[in-house]
Formats: structure tokens, sequence, C-alpha cells
């Protein structure tokens, strides 16, 4: 249940996405959207790789 929450926050954050809307995304859909952002936010940053990247 954590990890659910984790990926909640992370994709409303960078997203601005109504808890409703991601709640709404399949498991999978989340994680590829974290691994996304993740990637966005790593060239923008030079940040390590993703917490969520499986």
């Amino acid at each position: 249940m954590d990890k659910l929450y984790e990926e909640i926050a992370f994709i409303a954050y960078y997203f601005h996405w109504p808890h409703s809307e991601i709640m709404h995304l399949e498991h999978r859909e989340r994680i590829r959207f974290c691994e996304e952002i993740s990637t966005i936010h790593r060239k923008l940053n030079q940040t390590p790789d993703n917490v969520f990247k499986r």
C-alpha cells in the first residue's frame, strides 16, 4: 500500500492530476508515468535513477 501512495504522490506532484484521475489508471500505467517523469526529471536535473524503476 505504501508504494501505491508513493506512485500517487509522485504523479500528482508533477502533473497536478486529481487523486481520482490517478486512481483510475492501471498499476502498470502509474509505474510507466513514474518512469517517464523520472526520466524527464533526471535529464533536467541530472538526478539519480527513479526509485520506482523495476
